[in-house]
């Protein structure tokens, strides 16, 4: 492999208005160039309708562009991220089984709000959805910004510690597609599969093997090794990862606002030097500025 291919400064990981960031996919872009990013993807929860603003406002700005989404699965009783790059954006599989996915989601949210009404803060679904730019993706994201609004916390991480997350007030399970799906989904849109931030699911050693065993075999080929959410021991862990499972390695901040992100975009450090970036596969996919 190239170094210039090696130490591309690629973000394929970020999210906009049209899931549960609270940029819109040109102004993330604007954010994107700004921070030195070559080539970007617009990863937005279960949805593709930002692909072809983010495309336009990607080549309007010089950088090249990988389509992108991140499905949510359910796998072994947990909710499991699963990016797709550089697939066919209007492809039936992909735009129906996305559709599936957001299915759901509404009586969800209404059965967090009530659960959060129970506890004394009433009100929260509607208060959630005036955060929400597609009312389709209504999330815990958008609950926990109305949570801060009301004063029931000081920011959104403070949210998820008393909140939303399982065994807490507001915390409501949902189940998702299956990771086969997910992949099927992709693959056959002409993309590909990579594990989002797998250092978050606090998945068992068993577990998690599972999780990259099962993945490998329905054809996904990638993980994110470097994210916002690891740390630098978790680089190096996954990056072992990525070569006992042979798997190309993935680059991305999972950015989703200037100020509740840990991580902003552009700005991770270069991959390990013992790992095949994913963009390198991805060449053919890859729409040129």
């Amino acid at each position: 492999m190239s170094s210039a291919l090696h130490l591309l400064n690629a973000d394929l990981h970020c999210h906009s208005s049209v899931s549960d960031g609270t940029l819109t996919p040109e102004a993330v872009a604007d954010r994107a160039c700004a921070n030195g990013v070559q080539l970007w993807a617009l990863t937005d929860h279960d949805e593709v309708g930002g692909q072809q603003f983010a495309l336009e406002a990607a080549h309007a700005r010089g950088m090249d562009y990988l389509t992108g989404t991140e499905i949510s699965v359910t796998f072994a009783g947990k909710t499991v991220h699963i990016v797709g790059l550089g697939f066919d954006h209007t492809h039936p599989g992909m735009v129906d089984g996305l559709a599936f996915t957001r299915g759901g989601r509404e009586r969800r949210a209404r059965d967090m709000a009530a659960d959060l009404a129970r506890v004394g803060i009433p009100g929260a679904f509607e208060g959630a959805l005036k955060y929400v730019g597609n009312p389709d993706l209504i999330s815990r994201t958008h609950f926990a910004r109305y949570l801060v609004e009301v004063g029931a916390c000081g920011d959104t991480h403070e949210v998820f510690r008393r909140y939303l997350t399982e065994g807490k007030p507001g915390y409501v399970e949902h189940r998702w597609a299956s990771l086969g799906d997910a992949i099927r989904w992709i693959t056959q849109a002409g993309g590909l599969a990579v594990i989002a931030h797998p250092g978050r699911y606090d998945f068992t050693p068993t577990e998690e093997y599972a999780l990259f065993t099962e993945f490998k075999a329905h054809g996904g080929l990638g993980v994110e090794v470097v994210t916002g959410s690891h740390t630098v021991a978790e680089y190096a862990r996954y990056a072992d990862m990525a070569v006992e499972f042979d798997l190309l390695a993935s680059r991305g901040s999972d950015f989703h606002d200037p100020n509740e992100s840990h991580t902003d975009l552009g700005t991770l450090p270069d991959l390990p030097g013992k790992v095949t970036p994913v963009w390198e596969a991805l060449q053919a996919r890859i729409h040129r500025a």
